[in-house]
């Protein structure tokens, strides 16, 4: 199997207009609040850390397939079609890591990253496909089933809102990355964007050390 991966780089562009400047933003985050942490009202579309820590214990009380699933979002960052499209022989033992397609690249070829999982969850992966062909998928379910099984984990937890849902998964798995010392390269790399602009979007959160500094203001 040959594995691609493809990372280009977009930069701003400024456009003199009516004797001022306005920056022409790249694709990926011009007028499109998707691609964002916060919606038009503010409201943050990611989880916390703390809350990211509850959904992951949450899931040790599913049952294996929906269990596996739920992690591989959680630990990977990638979307649900793209977990949903896998197939067992993509769960790389050897190099301990995952191999997600990007399903949102409109390149003919195929584009693939990789992407480190913890042993245990590695484990569990494997566990659960024991019984499957190489080229099975791993959840043979469609997307109102994986989105569904998220949401249940999300209701019992209590977390409600913009940010309780896979996508949210997602962009906390940026947040968690970042604040956790990864660098953007790899942090990009990780989650598959093509252009690095979009995965700073994650430095706009207020971690620990932020707030430590913001302290040494409150204490004056």
């Amino acid at each position: 199997m040959v594995y691609f991966e493809h990372f280009g780089g977009k930069v701003f562009t400024s456009i003199a207009l009516a004797s001022r400047e306005k920056w022409v933003q790249p694709a990926e985050t011009r007028g499109n609040f998707r691609t964002m942490i916060f919606d038009r009202s503010g409201r943050r579309k990611y989880l916390t850390p703390a809350e990211r820590k509850r959904f992951i214990e949450a899931c040790a009380m599913l049952p294996l397939p929906q269990q596996t699933f739920c992690l591989l979002l959680a630990y990977s960052g990638c979307r649900p079609s793209e977990a949903l499209e896998l197939p067992k022989e993509r769960v790389d033992e050897e190099m301990r890591a995952v191999v997600i397609r990007s399903l949102k690249k409109r390149q003919c070829r195929a584009v693939y990253r990789v992407v480190p999982l913890p042993d245990d969850i590695l484990a569990k992966l494997q566990e659960y496909g024991a019984d499957l062909e190489p080229d099975d998928r791993l959840w043979p379910w469609g997307r109102t089933t994986a989105w569904s099984v998220v949401k249940r984990v999300m209701h019992a937890l209590d977390l409600s809102g913009v940010h309780a849902c896979p996508k949210g998964l997602r962009h906390s798995f940026g947040v968690t990355a970042i604040q956790a010392g990864v660098s953007l390269n790899l942090v990009q790399r990780w989650l598959g964007h093509e252009s690095i602009e979009t995965t700073a979007i994650y430095t706009n959160v207020v971690g620990d050390e932020e707030r430590a500094i913001a302290s040494r203001l409150w204490e004056g």
